[in-house]
């Protein structure tokens, strides 16, 4: 392990903002984390936990040091003739062990293609797409205690999960480095959800008559390819905001105005509003201020066009906030995780 000094952060995160790191680190190994907890640096310095960088923004340098964590590793630890459960490093590329799962005709993630970012960061937002959810596979997460370094495991039930939330964003957040999960995935009567997005449609469109997990993989990525900024060509972080749920008497009286609202039934009795119609109805959608804007394609992607301040995308993102709260009533919280 070798801490550098002054490193640029601008490669390790997909809104492609220019911030520098005090210090940095890469971990590769599960071995090398009780030497990070014992160091100096670690131990009297502010400190990230890094993964793919695609669910954050700076908005300045990081004043301490960053960890970047690159454990590798898929491992079958239990096999059946209907499941396979595998243990899967938290610095595995989150889309290529979907691939590696499809492959394989393993079933359970192919709803969750093309997600940016690495595996470790999937449970901490308990990442979903398409009407699936990690929460609903996933079966166990390990991580070290930062505190005493001691290792831990956490069932499903003990990261209490939520839409886009869990228990390392909540009151066990930047208390633990999580080096590993385990899921269960199935091998034969699959579980395909196709209700969700446009899926249906694409598979149609194509004469699917027979589901597979590649198939519905394929279109998930085609809707995504058509949909969503690919952060490798425009800077940004997917999804800014995120879904509101909102009460039924609150959701009663916008549907008499925006007859044309769309909404969905959420739990508790609650009615979920998609942010980026929102946010399109407030007049953002395409908008572009000098070299940072809303997406000409999906209102909820903010991107960085080059040379993009992550201060001023953050500005930016406030002031679509208060709009929509302006004419709907309805405040919306941040997906992304801002570093200020």
């Amino acid at each position: 392990m070798t801490i550098q000094e002054n490193v640029d952060l601008q490669p390790y995160n997909t809104f492609g903002i220019k911030a520098h790191a005090k210090y940095f680190t890469i971990l590769r190994s599960v071995g090398e984390v009780p030497k990070l907890l014992a160091s100096h640096i670690f131990k009297n310095e502010n400190h990230l936990i890094l993964g793919g960088g695609s669910n954050l923004l700076f908005t300045k340098d990081f004043d301490g040091l960053v960890v970047k964590i690159e454990f590798k590793g898929i491992e079958v630890v239990q096999e059946s003739e209907d499941e396979v459960t595998l243990k899967v490093g938290a610095g595995e590329n989150w889309h290529a062990f979907v691939m590696h799962c499809v492959e394989r005709n393993w079933g359970g993630v192919e709803n969750l293609s093309l997600i940016p970012g690495t595996v470790g960061a999937a449970p901490m937002q308990n990442i979903g797409a398409y009407g699936v959810e990690i929460k609903k596979i996933i079966s166990t997460v390990e991580a070290f205690e930062i505190s005493t370094g001691e290792p831990k495991v956490f069932t499903n039930a003990a990261c209490n999960f939520g839409y886009r939330e869990s228990i390392f964003k909540q009151h066990a957040k930047d208390k633990y480095l999580i080096s590993s999960i385990t899921l269960t995935l199935t091998k034969k009567n699959h579980h395909f959800v196709t209700t969700y997005g446009a899926i249906k449609e694409i598979l149609k469109e194509r004469g699917v008559q027979e589901l597979s997990v590649k198939q519905i993989s394929d279109a998930v990525i085609h809707i995504r390819k058509e949909k969503l900024p690919d952060p490798t060509q425009i800077g940004n972080a997917g999804s800014f905001f995120k879904n509101p749920s909102i009460e039924a008497e609150l959701h009663d009286s916008l549907i008499k105005l925006y007859p044309s609202m769309p909404a969905y039934t959420a739990v508790d009795a609650q009615i979920k509003v998609p942010a980026a119609w929102l946010i399109e109805q407030c007049g953002w959608k395409g908008k572009t201020f000098d070299n940072i804007g809303v997406h000409q394609h999906q209102a909820l992607v903010i991107v960085n066009y080059g040379g993009g301040e992550g201060e001023k995308i953050w500005q930016l993102a406030m002031k679509i906030r208060d709009s929509v709260k302006e004419k709907f009533g309805i405040l919306l919280q941040p997906e992304v995780n801002i570093i200020r």
